[in-house]
């Protein structure tokens, strides 16, 4: 579904992301961890094209998307969390969502508008529950489901998250990946970067380490949960030191 070639994206003078090659298949959950700093954020800005790639290309269902801006990626099937959620806190829960489903409308799919909004309600109860409260007055959790749940409402293929653990309480955590897991039972794919690498690699199919803007270790996630150097560096956990 996704494929990205030497990608290599940055802000002014300074190179963030170098020679980034991966993908991400249809129906797969694939994490993306590392320190910060490494390049998370970037490769998902420049994915979404927030930021301008300056080589490489980044395919989506076989087309190549590298020049297309924003709005023509999300309404191509391709939609972000963004980190920090980012919600309009000074609208209601209900005018987030339907902010998300304006692509909807673009297509000449509006009518579908409400049904999105029972699909999101349906995932997240609580939503439905405060429909008409202002989103700034929500719990971390309650927003980080709001922001799923708007980039939801445009019918993605593939959903790209940015640290969506950010924050949260260990309880709320263990609830929002649970949610991740089933947006993929659902048929959505998922690109998650994410800093909590346990958590990442113990919901997904596979997994990439990033460090300074490049990939150095790839692989299945029960492969990077079992590599030592990985597990010194991301999961807290030197196996030689405990023998």
């Amino acid at each position: 579904m996704l494929k990205i070639r030497n990608l290599e994206a940055g802000y002014g003078s300074l190179t963030v992301l170098r020679r980034v090659t991966m993908h991400v298949s249809p129906g797969e959950i694939v994490t993306m961890i590392g320190a910060n700093g490494a390049g998370k954020t970037t490769l998902l800005s420049t994915l979404s094209g927030l930021v301008r790639a300056r080589a490489g290309e980044v395919l989506f269902s076989g087309r190549d998307i590298s020049g297309l801006p924003p709005e023509q990626r999300v309404a191509a099937g391709c939609s972000l969390v963004p980190e920090g959620r980012q919600v309009f806190q000074t609208m209601t829960v209900r005018e987030n969502l339907l902010l998300g489903a304006s692509v909807l409308r673009k297509r000449g799919e509006g009518s579908k508008t409400g049904e999105e909004l029972d699909n999101v309600y349906h995932l997240f109860p609580v939503l439905r529950e405060r429909q008409h409260q202002l989103a700034g007055t929500l719990s971390g959790g309650e927003q980080q489901m709001l922001a799923i749940g708007r980039a939801q409402m445009a019918r993605p293929k593939l959903i790209m998250m940015d640290e969506p653990s950010m924050g949260l309480a260990p309880l709320v955590v263990k609830q929002i990946f649970f949610i991740v897991r089933k947006l993929r039972d659902e048929g959505i794919t998922i690109l998650l970067v994410e800093q909590n690498a346990r958590a990442a690699l113990g919901i997904a199919d596979r997994g990439y380490v990033l460090e300074t803007g490049r990939i150095i270790v790839q692989g299945p996630s029960e492969e990077l949960l079992a590599n030592r150097d990985v597990q010194r560096a991301y999961l807290g956990r030197d196996l030689d030191a405990e023998r």
